[in-house]
């Protein structure tokens, strides 16, 4: 099962929403149980329904793997949320990945930005290259795609924000481009969630998400989705889905939909969060520089304002801080609520230090080439208390930075004397 060649032509979008954000999350893909009532749907853990006859199941269902009501549910609510004709749930983010990318025939090849998740990079460099896809990764994507692109060229793979260092990508101009000659564009839209960007709004083909993050926002569940309008790409993706078995469980699926019936309230105070720290790191002179796409400071706050919902930064930030590696180190042991730990969009907050966790495998030269150095710091906003939060991490810089030049109340030189 693979893409078709040339040329793509644009699909039928979903019909444009009539309700705003925060119903369509409450209500899509949620119908009142038509026996019962409930106005919350019951979780299906069945793996095997009853058949009248010999391949006459009793309703829609025969086995669990190929769908099931709360996966159908959730997928109906995703798609909504990303004014999509169709959204399909995977067990991870990384299983997303990887059904796209299986989708892909042999030899084919992909252009990737540079500064992209881990575990995308690994998958890219060590297990697609085993079935001959091979990744050509650009930093600068949007200058460097004309020149990149093959005859083989399929798909484009980009992130924006980018994990970590939330370069943004001007959606449009990539879409524009890779349909002229034939290539599907995928965004991975995990950093914003779709409350915040509407990737297929500005010309992507499929949008995925790392559901684990945002989507679902409790850090209890691991999952991943994609969403589209092409039925060809629903009928292709649909297969694999059910072909190669790596989807959701039952109760996965409405922990997760549960999740997203508020994420616009999430995704509002993880903003507001994001945005009060970043400010206050920009005028800490402990830290190096700050990537926010929130800040007009940002090198394409222009892209943010026009891709974002209310040129909303969301809650990812990351920065550089000073002293080193060691610094970062010490401000991730410093932090009274944020909790060192990978991951990301859950109501608590978050930091970790991306070379020597997410962005370990990535050999060292590559990983700076993308902006990802040793004093690189990533900040993922709950929603706490902003006032706190800003304290937290103030407070963490002092030690981080100060504290090792003071011992006995001495401050030391660089030599380590006082």
């Amino acid at each position: 099962m693979t893409f078709a060649e040339h040329p793509i032509e644009t699909p039928p979008r979903a019909p444009s929403p009539v309700q705003k954000f925060g119903t369509r999350a409450v209500h899509a893909g949620a119908p009142h149980d038509p026996i019962t009532g409930a106005v919350i749907a019951p979780i299906s853990l069945s793996t095997t329904y009853a058949q009248t006859s010999l391949g006459k199941p009793v309703g829609q269902y025969e086995y669990s793997r190929s769908s099931n009501p709360n996966r159908d549910n959730f997928e109906q609510a995703l798609a909504s949320l990303e004014h999509a004709r169709y959204a399909l749930a995977f067990s991870s983010g990384s299983a997303t990945t990887a059904n796209i990318l299986q989708s892909l025939a042999a030899g084919s090849h992909v252009i990737s930005v540079s500064d992209v998740y881990g575990g995308t990079h690994r998958y890219f460099t060590k297990v697609a290259a085993t079935h001959n896809v091979r990744v050509t990764f650009s930093p600068a994507i949007e200058n460097d795609i004309a020149g990149l692109i093959q005859p083989t060229t399929k798909l484009i793979w980009i992130e924006s924000p980018s994990n970590p260092t939330l370069t943004l990508v001007d959606i449009r101009n990539v879409a524009t481009i890779a349909h002229l000659h034939g290539i599907l564009v995928v965004v991975d839209n995990t950093f914003l969630s779709p409350y915040v960007q509407n990737p297929l709004d500005h010309g992507a083909d499929i949008v995925v998400h790392s559901v684990t993050k945002y989507i679902n926002g409790h850090s209890d569940v691991v999952m991943g989705a994609a969403a589209f309008n092409s039925e060809d790409l629903y009928e292709r993706l649909s297969f694999l889905q059910n072909a190669i078995g790596a989807v959701p469980s039952a109760f996965d699926c409405w922990l997760a939909h549960r999740g997203l019936k508020t994420l616009h309230l999430r995704a509002r105070e993880a903003t507001k969060n994001a945005t009060g720290v970043a400010t206050a790191l920009k005028s800490s002179p402990h830290v190096v520089s700050v990537n926010y796409p929130g800040l007009p400071s940002h090198p394409q706050y222009a892209v943010t304002q026009k891709q974002h919902r209310d040129a909303m930064g969301g809650g990812m930030l990351s920065f550089r801080i000073r002293g080193g590696h060691e610094a970062a180190e010490r401000f991730c042991q410093s932090t009274r609520i944020y909790t060192l730990a990978e991951s990301l969009g859950g109501i608590e907050s978050l930091v970790e230090v991306p070379s020597a966790m997410t962005h370990g495998g990535i050999p060292r030269e590559q990983r700076e080439a993308a902006g990802v150095f040793d004093d690189l710091v990533r900040v993922s906003c709950g929603i706490e208390d902003e006032d706190d939060l800003v304290a937290d991490v103030l407070q963490a810089l002092e030690k981080a930075v100060v504290g090792p030049k003071v011992t006995n109340g001495l401050v030391k030189n660089g030599n380590g004397h006082a």
